[in-house]
C-alpha cells in the first residue's frame, strides 16, 4: 500500500515536472516569435561599394515586410489563405523593398496583416494573431500587425507597413513602437496591393529614431542637410479631450519637452474642430447631402466617417470582383463592412476630392514649414484581445475621427511612445504640412530622448492627475488669452487670464499678461497690482516691470516708474522701450 502510494506521489512529481517543461518550452516559442512572421526568407544586399565610396546607408541593418508587399518568386498572401491560393507568385519585388536592399539592409521575412489590409485591430483567424509584445493579453493593433510586434519583440530593426487608416499608426501605438506615415504619394505604391488608393501609404516602425530617419532618407531620396528645429509645436486640445487615459501628463510631457527643447515661445494651443469647421466648408456639405441628416457631428467625426466611406467604396472597386468569384472565407465582421460599401456618384467622389484638396491647404496653412501638430495616435488603450470593445462604434468613430486628419489631409505623421499606463502602451502623435517628412524625421530625431525622459518624469513625480491637469487647462486658458488680446478683444482676454490664474495661480507670465489686457482698458491700479503679483512670483520678469512702470507713470508715481524702467534694463540692458522711457521721465520730472 505504501509503495502504490509512492508511485502516485512519483507520477505526480514526474506529471507536474512535463507540464513545467512544456509551459517553459511554449513561452519559449512566444518569446522567440510572437506570432509575427508569414514566412522567413533572406534578401541579402549587394556588395560594399569600394573605398573612398562611402559604404551603404543600412548596412548591417535587418528588416521585415508585411505580406502585402510583392517579392520575387513569393506568393503575396494579402493575410488570406484564399487570396494565397488564388494568385501566382510575383515576378518582381515591391520597388520599396527592392531599394531598401539595395541601401544595404537585409529582408529576413514576411509578417502577418490583418485579413486583406482591412482592419485596425490586428485580428487574423486565418494566419493566428500576433502577440502584443509588450502587452500580451491586449490587440497589437493592425493592419501591419505582424511587422509592428516584429520591431517591438526586437526580432528586426524595421519593418515595412502600409497605412491606409491607421495601418502603421495604431499598431506601432498599441505595441509601443515609432511608426511613421509619410505624406501620401511620397514613396512608391509599385508592387503593393492596393486597398483604397485615396489613402494607401507606404509607412516603416523602428525603436530607434536614427533608424527610422535613415530609413526615411533611403526610401523618400532625401539628402543630408542641416536640420532646422520647429518654430511653432500646436497642440490640439480638443483632440486631446477623447482620450481615455489621463490627459494630463500625456500634454505634460509633450509642454515640457518642449519647453526644455525650443522655448515655451514656441507652444500653441488650437480648437481642431473650430479651425477645420471654418477651413474645410465642403465637409459638412458632403455629410448633408450623403446621410440627409440635419444632426451636428464635429468636423473630424465627419473626417472620420468620410474617410471610411471613400475606403469601403475603393476597396470594392479594387476587390469586390475577386470577392464575388472566389466567395472567400472571410472574418465576418470584414466581410459584413464590404457588404455595405455605399455605392459613391462621380460627384461625390469630386466632392470628396475637395474635401482633401480643403484639408491639405487648412493644415499646410496652419503649419507652414516649421509647424508641428501634436494629437493623440488613438483615443483609447488597447482593447483586450477577444474582447467586444474593437468592434464597438464608440471605440471606431473615436479612432477614426483622429486618424482620419493625416489620411484625408495626406500630411506626414510620426507616433512616438510615451511609456505604460495601466500596463498599456501609450502613445503620442506629430503632424507636419504634406512634403514636411525631412522635417518630421529631424524633429522625431531631435524630441525622442527629451520625450520619453519627461513622459517618465511627469508620471511618477507627485503631482497629482488633478493638479497636472489643471495646469494644462491653464496653459489652454492662456493661449486663448493671447489669441483674445491679438483681436484686440480686452475684457474677453482679460476672462481667459483670470481663468488660467484660478487654475494655476503660481504662474507670473498669467498675471503680467492680464495686466497688458489692464492697460489697454486704462485700468492702471489693476494693472499694477498684476505685475507686483507677476514681479513676486519672478524676480526676473522684464515684461511685468515695463508694464508695472507705465501703470505707474500714468497713475502720477513718476518715481517709482522710473525705477521700475530702470530695474528693466538691468535685466535686459538691450531693451529700447525701459531705457527711451526712463531717460524721458527723467528729463521731465527729475
Amino acid at each position: 500500500m505504501a509503495s502504490s502510494s509512492a508511485n502516485i506521489w512519483v507520477l505526480l512529481g514526474l506529471g507536474l515536472a512535463g507540464i513545467l517543461m512544456m509551459t517553459r518550452r511554449l513561452k519559449k516559442v512566444v518569446k522567440e516569435d510572437f506570432g509575427a512572421f508569414v514566412e522567413r526568407l533572406q534578401l541579402l544586399p549587394p556588395p560594399q561599394p569600394a573605398p573612398p565610396k562611402a559604404p551603404h546607408p543600412l548596412t548591417g541593418v535587418f528588416f521585415a515586410v508585411s505580406d502585402i508587399f510583392e517579392m520575387d518568386g513569393f506568393v503575396t498572401g494579402f493575410g488570406n489563405l484564399d487570396w494565397a491560393r488564388t494568385h501566382e507568385a510575383a515576378s518582381q519585388t515591391s520597388f520599396v523593398v527592392s531599394t531598401l536592399v539595395e541601401g544595404g539592409a537585409t529582408c529576413v521575412g514576411k509578417t502577418v496583416i490583418d485579413e486583406m489590409s482591412y482592419s485596425i485591430n490586428g485580428e487574423n483567424k486565418q494566419y493566428g494573431m500576433p502577440t502584443n509584445p509588450v502587452a500580451p493579453a491586449r490587440i497589437p493593433g493592425g493592419s501591419s500587425s505582424g511587422a509592428a510586434v516584429a520591431v517591438a519583440a526586437n526580432l528586426v530593426d524595421f519593418s515595412l507597413g502600409v497605412d491606409t487608416d491607421g495601418g502603421v499608426r495604431v499598431p506601432a501605438g498599441y505595441c509601443g513602437v515609432i511608426g511613421f506615415r509619410p505624406s501620401y504619394g511620397a514613396v512608391s505604391h509599385m508592387g503593393v496591393i492596393p486597398v483604397s488608393s485615396s489613402f494607401d501609404t507606404v509607412g516603416w516602425f523602428a525603436k530607434d529614431p536614427s533608424i527610422l530617419r535613415r530609413v526615411g532618407h533611403v526610401l523618400l531620396q532625401i539628402p543630408f542637410t542641416t536640420q532646422h528645429n520647429p518654430r511653432n509645436i500646436i497642440i490640439a486640445d480638443d483632440c486631446f479631450q477623447l482620450l481615455k487615459v489621463p490627459v494630463g501628463w500625456v500634454a505634460q510631457a509633450v509642454i515640457k519637452s518642449t519647453e526644455k527643447l525650443f522655448g515655451r515661445q514656441v507652444l500653441k494651443h488650437e480648437n481642431l474642430v473650430e479651425y477645420l469647421d471654418f477651413k474645410v466648408p465642403s465637409l459638412k456639405a458632403f455629410h448633408f447631402k450623403k446621410s440627409n441628416s440635419e444632426v451636428e457631428s464635429s468636423s473630424i467625426r465627419l473626417l472620420g466617417n468620410v474617410m471610411q466611406l471613400v475606403k469601403r467604396h475603393e476597396f470594392k472597386d479594387n476587390h469586390g470582383e475577386w470577392i464575388s468569384s472566389v466567395n472567400p472565407t472571410l472574418n465576418p465582421i470584414v466581410a459584413a463592412q464590404i457588404q455595405e460599401s455605399m455605392e459613391m456618384s462621380d460627384e461625390e467622389i469630386k466632392n470628396f476630392q475637395t474635401i482633401r484638396n480643403e484639408m491639405r491647404v487648412a493644415l499646410n496653412s496652419l503649419l507652414k514649414d516649421d509647424g508641428i501638430l501634436v494629437i493623440p495616435t488613438i483615443a483609447d488603450p488597447p482593447p483586450k484581445t477577444g474582447g467586444k470593445e474593437m468592434f464597438s462604434e464608440d471605440y471606431l468613430s473615436r479612432a477614426f475621427s483622429l486618424l482620419s486628419v493625416a489620411s484625408v489631409s495626406g500630411c506626414c505623421q510620426a507616433t512616438l511612445p510615451l511609456g505604460l499606463h495601466d500596463k498599456c502602451p501609450i502613445s503620442v502623435s506629430l503632424l507636419a504640412r504634406h512634403g514636411g517628412d525631412r522635417f518630421l524625421l529631424d524633429t522625431v530625431q531631435t524630441i525622442y530622448a527629451s520625450l520619453q525622459e519627461q513622459a517618465e518624469t511627469v508620471k511618477n513625480s507627485k503631482l497629482s492627475a488633478k493638479v497636472v491637469s489643471q495646469e494644462t487647462s491653464a496653459e489652454i486658458a492662456k493661449e486663448k488669452g493671447n489669441q483674445a488680446f491679438k483681436e484686440k478683444q480686452w475684457q474677453k482676454a482679460i476672462s481667459f487670464y483670470s481663468e488660467a490664474i484660478k487654475l494655476s495661480g503660481n504662474n507670473a507670465t498669467y498675471y503680467s499678461n492680464r495686466a497688458a489686457a489692464y492697460l489697454e482698458l486704462g485700468s492702471f491700479l489693476q494693472a499694477e497690482a498684476d505685475c507686483t503679483a507677476a514681479i513676486n512670483l519672478d524676480k526676473k520678469n522684464v515684461k511685468a516691470y515695463l508694464r508695472r512702470g507705465t501703470a505707474r507713470e500714468m497713475l502720477g508715481y513718476y518715481k517709482e516708474a522710473i525705477e521700475d524702467f530702470k530695474y528693466a534694463l538691468v535685466l535686459e540692458p538691450t531693451n529700447k522701450r525701459a531705457a527711451l522711457s526712463a531717460d524721458r521721465l527723467k528729463k521731465l520730472f527729475i
